[in-house]
């Protein structure tokens, strides 16, 4: 996980990438949760999918908005954080122009932002949202939803209640040309703290689906017919 510094609207920005091995390697951009409430890319959310992504082959980045950690600036109330985002996916993107696909991943503050960053930009091809804050921050620029995705939340989170998570994804679910999956874990808080497992399983195997269904079939050769004398 090498550190990497790269320009961003308001002063450099710090994060940590893993490079995948193929010269196609999709791009996965991870985004943390509020900086004023201690949010930086070393949450163990954030972390989490990081693995995950990783573990898929992705060409992966997780970094640190503006004014965390050693990343320069002040924090925006999102707009800002929004452009820091779109910063590091041109920095991702200009290491790897032969990328076969292109996702984005956010836990709370950042699963918002992610979101926003997913209307702007069209090469973005699928998200990861974990416990999303629909009762905090207005989720209505999603119309409609440009792509599928995989929404996570906690049963028993205290902060953003289910049901509120559940009518969003209820609601991208029924858009056309899109397929967007929810799961709930079970007895999870918004942190997750022990299920920090369960969920990297959860997005393993919706990542595994997603890349087995967008890969495209073989072409196979046409079969001729020999007659034998």
């Amino acid at each position: 996980m090498p550190e990497v510094i790269f320009n961003g609207p308001d002063g450099r920005l710090e994060g940590r990438y893993h490079h995948g091995k193929s010269p196609s390697a999709p791009l996965a951009l991870l985004l943390h949760p509020h900086p004023q409430h201690g949010g930086t890319m070393n949450n163990k959310v954030v972390y989490a999918l990081y693995h995950a992504f990783v573990r898929r082959g992705f060409s992966t980045l997780r970094f640190n908005f503006r004014g965390v950690g050693r990343s320069q600036g002040k924090f925006d109330n999102g707009q800002g954080e929004l452009s820091d985002a779109a910063s590091a996916l041109d920095w991702m993107q200009s290491f790897n122009p032969n990328a076969s696909a292109c996702w984005v991943g956010g836990f709370s503050f950042g699963a918002w932002i992610g979101m926003q960053l997913l209307m702007r930009r069209p090469e973005i091809d699928g998200f990861v949202s974990v416990a999303p804050p629909a009762n905090v921050f207005d989720f209505s620029f999603l119309a409609p939803c440009p792509s599928s995705g995989l929404i996570v939340h906690g049963s028993a989170d205290d902060l953003v209640p289910e049901p509120t998570v559940a009518k969003l994804a209820t609601k991208l679910a029924t858009q056309r040309n899109i397929r967007v999956k929810y799961q709930t874990i079970e007895g999870a808080n918004h942190f997750f703290g022990t299920h920090l497992e369960t969920l990297g399983e959860m997005v393993d195997t919706y990542l595994s689906d997603a890349i087995r269904v967008a890969a495209p079939e073989p072409v196979r050769e046409p079969e001729l017919a020999v007659a034998l004398p």
